[in-house]
């Protein structure tokens, strides 16, 4: 197991740090991997905001990935995926697939998820949503591939 950094970036206009059950919950299962969160943040459901505090975890947090959640739906103010977009070099459409996925056989509502995921420069961004428990679960379904997305991402093979 090799460890990771993790950044996490709750995107919301209605939570605050205390109140931000999603985020908690991540940060335990980050630390069950025996990963170090190293940076926690919330942020309203803004475009600008939301980028900038990706490029700011990404570029210099020592952020290997960052977690977003929340701001994944089809609500006008739900523009995490756009923000992680417009700050990523490249896209990883498998891993929010795979969320997507996994989420199906939970709830039908999975197909309304807008999640992305990308990297910027050696940091992948991880879009999840914004519930605990919808959280919880896609980072279940991801969790065991980011050592070595990282490990790839940093030139280690395949």
């Amino acid at each position: 197991m090799s460890s990771l950094n993790i950044a996490i970036l709750t995107c919301s206009d209605t939570r605050s740090l205390d109140q931000d059950t999603a985020g908690a919950a991540l940060a335990a299962l980050c630390a069950e991997n025996g990963w170090a969160v190293i940076d926690h943040r919330v942020v309203a459901d803004d475009h600008d905001e939301i980028a900038r505090s990706l490029e700011s975890l990404a570029d210099d947090s020592g952020a290997d990935v960052v977690l977003t959640c929340g701001g994944t739906g089809f609500s006008t103010r739900d523009v995490t995926p756009e923000a992680t977009q417009a700050v990523c070099d490249r896209m990883a459409p498998g891993i929010a697939e795979a969320m997507r996925i996994g989420s199906l056989a939970v709830t039908r509502r999975a197909m309304l998820s807008r999640a992305a995921s990308g990297l910027r420069g050696t940091t992948l961004i991880v879009n999840l949503p914004g519930s605990r428990k919808a959280a919880t679960e896609c980072f279940g379904f991801i969790s065991d591939q980011l050592e070595h997305a990282h490990e790839m991402v940093v030139g280690g093979g395949h």
